[in-house]
Formats: structure tokens, sequence, C-alpha cells
């Protein structure tokens, strides 16, 4: 399974933010066990650095990400995934990127705590606790 990581997940684990670090840390745990191939938008990191270096600082949000990049892919966003995004009608811009990205680049499903920004049902959109259920429940 090919899962695209949206910014949230990925926030969550960085800052642990409670309630919800557990189990995005255990779906990018997954990832790096090769138990699904984890994705990440290029535009992504971007977002991340910014969000993160202001709790955390430059340097430990530089480790971070590096450690990040050794064990998720990039999805490329291009100009097909920004002509995607431009016509989609969501409300957020940023999440009809992640949307189009997930599409251009072949993947099965998003995973994010904010499944309502994503009104659609291909790819899946699925919360970090459903792709776990999932993933045991196929285990």
């Amino acid at each position: 399974m090919k899962i695209l990581l949206d910014t949230n997940v990925i926030v969550d684990v960085a800052l642990e933010r409670e309630p919800f670090s557990a189990d995005s840390d255990r779906v990018l745990s997954f990832v790096e066990q090769g138990q699904v191939e984890g994705y990440i938008s290029g535009s992504t990191f971007s977002d991340l650095f910014y969000i993160i270096r202001r709790s955390k600082g430059r340097d430990s949000t530089l480790v971070f990400l590096r450690q990040l990049a050794t064990f998720c892919q990039v999805a490329t966003v291009d100009r097909a995934v920004i002509s995607m995004a431009l016509n989609a009608n969501f409300k957020d811009f940023e999440d009809a990127i992640q949307y189009s990205t997930a599409v251009i680049n072949q993947l099965d499903a998003i995973i994010t705590r904010n499944q309502k920004d994503f009104p659609v049902t291909t790819p899946q959109i699925l919360t970090p606790a459903q792709l776990i259920q999932e993933l045991t429940n196929s285990a």
C-alpha cells in the first residue's frame, strides 16, 4: 500500500501533540519498517520546516526532516499537480495539493486526522487509527 502522509500526521509526531502522537508515530513506524510505502509531497517539507521550527528550532527541525527523508519517498509536485489543485473544489488549497499529489502519483490513500477536509473517496482518506486497524487486521 502506498500512502501520502498529510502534514498534520507528521507534525503530531514532531511536536508530540497529544492525544494524536501515538497513532501518528505508529504510522511512521509502519513506513520505516516497510509495511507500507510512505510518501510526503515535496511541498509539505517547507510547511513542516516552518511549523516545527517555531517550536523546536532550526537545528532540531533539520535533524527531524533529514531522518524523515531517509524512509519516506518524496511525491512529486509538478505542473499537473498544481493544475489539478487549482481546479479542485477544496476549501483549503494545501489540501487540494495533497489530494492532487496523491492522485497524480497514483497513491492508494491519504493519511490525515482531518478526513472532512478531503471530500473525495478515491484515493482512500484514512485516519492514522483507521490505517493501524486495517494493517493489524490484515496481518
